[in-house]
């Protein structure tokens, strides 16, 4: 594309240049980078913040000398930040490789738990209210990230587990908490449903679906049914809106650093760790993260993202602000731009109506008439 948008420049250039074919200097393109939804460049004190981590801390984080003990040090306040930014616990953080490992991990624990708990203790699953053999059941929603989705595909395929695929409002792109209460059935075991959507901007109705649940958990217990435990994937959330695990009352949420300017490495929260919500290692080495996630710890990386989120907290309101100022300013321009172009013609309803408020700074789909699309070319996507 930016090849195509050079040699349209220069061709421009030859068509306008004086007589006798000698061209005038133009001032260089600005570049605009509007695909922040895919991954963010790093802030300047992000790339300084593991740059001295590569220099002073590059021992074993394990290991009793200076350098390992700076490492675990490091590690140990970027585990804090990233708390802080969300609101929980530091001892409910966990480090992953990214969003896609942190999704998984989340569906293979609670799919472990249910066969654990219910399936492989004699009469477990008569004492749990379950039919003999019953199979875990999994609900999300049709637009989730293929991290959550092709996971649930392949349980499902493999028939280990059923899933159940919500559909999002077609008035404003929600996956509906009633829609979603609907499909839980005796054998649920795990709703996972993202707070932000990469594509529309739309931010799902995680607190009320929360606050459900734990109503429903109520009556499940009473009625000896498992409980139903809640993941939502904050990726596209964090920097661009406060994002507090307490608000939003899930047990899991993921963590993405490329997506607010910090490293692509990524963190789980679990909350309660291992006392109130369970979680299974998918592998096994020498004991790193308390042994869920085990692996000598990448420091420069978890440097970079603890900054990354230092920053967020900090700056969260500013960076929201922003969002907003621009997202208003984009959608001034688009409506002016088509109603000029239309002939007088005008939709100020096109792809626009439900930012107002969803908030991330991305287009979400309307509900008026217009051309196909929304404005996600714009802001792009990712994981």
């Amino acid at each position: 594309m930016e090849a195509a948008a050079a040699l349209s420049s220069d061709a421009r250039r030859r068509v306008s240049g004086p007589p006798g074919g000698r061209e005038e200097k133009s001032p260089p393109e600005r570049k605009v980078y509007m695909d922040c939804n895919a991954t963010t460049p790093l802030e300047p004190e992000v790339i300084q913040a593991m740059t001295e981590a590569m220099r002073e801390a590059w021992g074993n984080p394990s290991s009793p000398y200076p350098a390992g003990r700076k490492a675990k040090d490091i590690i140990s306040a970027a585990r804090e930040n990233l708390a802080k930014m969300i609101g929980g616990k530091p001892q409910d953080i966990i480090f992953t490789s990214g969003g896609t490992e942190s999704n998984n991990l989340v569906i293979h624990s609670v799919l472990t738990h249910f066969h654990k708990v219910h399936t492989s203790k004699g009469d477990a699953t008569e004492r749990h209210g379950l039919a003999a053999g019953a199979m875990p059941h999994f609900v999300t929603c049709t637009i989730e990230h293929d991290s959550v989705r092709l996971p649930l595909e392949h349980l499902l395929e493999e028939q280990v587990a059923a899933v159940t695929f919500v559909p999002v409002s077609k008035v404003n792109g929600q996956a509906e908490v009633d829609d979603i209460l609907a499909a839980v059935r005796p054998a649920t075991c795990l709703v996972t449903i993202m707070l932000a959507n990469n594509e529309t901007g739309v931010i799902m109705p995680i607190p009320e679906l929360s606050q459900r649940i734990k109503a429903l958990n109520r009556q499940r217990a009473a009625s000896g049914l498992p409980v139903v435990l809640l993941h939502t994937d904050a990726a596209q959330a964090l920097g661009k809106r406060r994002v507090d695990v307490g608000d939003l009352g899930v047990d899991f949420l993921t963590i993405v650093g490329h997506k607010f300017y910090g490293p692509r490495i990524g963190a789980l929260y679990v909350r309660g760790l291992g006392e109130l919500t369970p979680l299974y290692p998918m592998l096994f080495g020498g004991g790193q993260e308390r042994n869920f996630r085990p692996g000598t710890e990448n420091t420069p990386m978890i440097a970079g993202l603890g900054k990354a989120a230092e920053l967020v907290t900090e700056h969260c309101e500013a960076y929201e602000a922003h969002m907003r100022d621009v997202r208003d300013y984009l959608e001034a321009r688009l409506v002016a731009a088509w109603c000029l172009h239309s002939a007088g013609r005008c939709w100020p309803a096109w792809g626009l109506r439900a930012t107002r408020t969803m908030g991330t700074g991305k287009c979400s789909p309307g509900a008026g008439p217009g051309p196909p699309g929304s404005c996600a070319a714009w802001w792009g996507h990712g994981e």
